[in-house]
């Protein structure tokens, strides 16, 4: 039986330390919140998108950074397993679009409280609003941690203090510091699954959705991503789960020197798309060409569509030239949005970067440099896509970590 201290009581905290408890170790959660799972609170709009119901092959090809390290995690703590714990601890699930999973109760609240019942069982002592302030580290090997009070011995601590995404939950980097302080590296972090600026006048289109549309990002030419999907327009720019995919694997570029574009009408081709307007023009050939595209676009998105394509908005259909239908095509094909950065930690679902992952054993969580010192969740350099992969890997990582000490 070893005396093990979990610093921070989120996703990661809460199943290493239920994990530990679990294989008979005296297990102590330190939470500086007031209350565990601040962040879990949050999740999927307060619904909390516990995890994606997919098998550990489709699972890892989600994972945007990290997959290599995190296969073993992910094969001995499933997200079937996960899903079993939490009804085995009175919490009710369902299974939604795209494999994701919540509660039945649809509050997120619900699923921390699974997690703390199923810490309590297992015998963790949690101490809520308790602060660490450091390690405690001798020749090698942890020996504890140092909080505002008192230092604390231990012959094992995980870290699970999260990342830097919102930081109003308590993810303010704390973990980082520890880690680097013990000799880690700390690969550079910026947001991610975040939505993104752009350049240009959007409060037009502020609060414009758009459904299966494709978007694109290209550099000097060359594609770098494509895929089909839901859009939203924001006072900023661009955001919704297409913006959030994209946002992870553009994360670490410069964002500046991308070229994103929006295809409009992805189930038509070109040729297609100018026949559609041939016959729309005909049919409402005296209107205005600001009326007329309402039947293609949103009314909001038609007045820069039109600007793209060169053509006043007050033209009559009869009026238009060919060049100017086939610059419309390109328009509609081909609608330009000029990226500047990405929006910020506190808008951000995760965080890229992070421990680096050549330090820190795949197979137990454990540092290589540290011993008796682990390291879980959103700490480590590995990050995904939207769906509910993140919040799994947090509980993958913090679970091996638990049950390998």
């Amino acid at each position: 039986m070893k005396d093990v201290i979990v610093v921070g009581g989120g996703a990661s905290g809460l199943l290493a330390a239920y994990a530990a408890a679990s294989n008979g170790h005296r297990v102590r959660l330190l939470e500086k919140n007031e209350k565990a799972g601040k962040k879990i609170y949050i999740t999927g709009k307060g619904r909390c998108n516990v995890t994606n119901d997919c098998l550990p092959d489709e699972f890892l090809q989600n994972v945007v950074r990290g997959a290599k390290f995190l296969t073993g995690a992910v094969y001995a703590f499933p997200p079937q397993k996960l899903m079993r714990l939490l009804e085995e601890n009175g919490l009710p699930l369902k299974t939604e679009r795209g494999n994701r999973v919540f509660p039945v109760s649809d509050h997120a609240s619900d699923v921390t409280k699974a997690l703390v019942s199923a810490c309590t069982r297992a015998g963790v002592d949690i101490a809520y609003g308790t602060a660490v302030t450091g390690l405690l580290i001798e020749d090698g090997a942890v020996r504890g941690v140092r909080t505002a009070e008192r230092d604390l011995g231990a012959s094992c601590v995980v870290l699970c203090t999260g990342g830097l995404s919102y930081p109003s939950t308590g993810s303010t980097g704390d973990g980082y510091r520890f880690a680097e302080a013990a000799g880690h590296t700390i690969v550079p972090c910026v947001p991610s699954l975040t939505g993104l600026n752009a350049a240009g006048d959007f409060s037009q289109l502020q609060g414009v959705s758009l459904r299966n549309v494709v978007l694109s990002c290209e550099r000097q030419g060359k594609v770098l991503s494509s895929r089909l999907g839901e859009l939203l327009f924001t006072h900023y720019g661009i955001s919704g789960p297409l913006v959030l995919s994209l946002s992870a694997e553009i994360c670490r570029t410069d964002v500046a020197s991308l070229s994103l574009f929006l295809d409009l009408k992805p189930a038509l081709s070109a040729p297609q798309l100018d026949a559609r307007l041939v016959r729309d023009f005909t049919a409402r050939k005296n209107e205005q060409m600001k009326n007329v595209m309402r039947g293609l676009l949103p009314a909001k998105l038609c007045p820069p569509v039109l600007y793209n394509a060169g053509i006043a908005e007050k033209k009559q259909a009869n009026a238009v030239t060919r060049e100017e239908r086939a610059r419309l095509v390109e328009a509609l094909k081909r609608y330009p949005i000029r990226p500047v950065s990405l929006r910020g930690f506190s808008e951000a679902v995760v965080t890229s970067g992070g421990v680096s992952l050549k330090e820190v054993s795949p197979k137990t969580m454990e540092s290589r440099l540290v011993r008796g010192l682990y390291l879980c969740g959103e700490l480590l350099d590995a990050d995904a896509y939207t769906g509910g992969f993140n919040l799994q890997l947090a509980f993958s990582t913090g679970y091996i970590a638990g049950n390998s000490i």
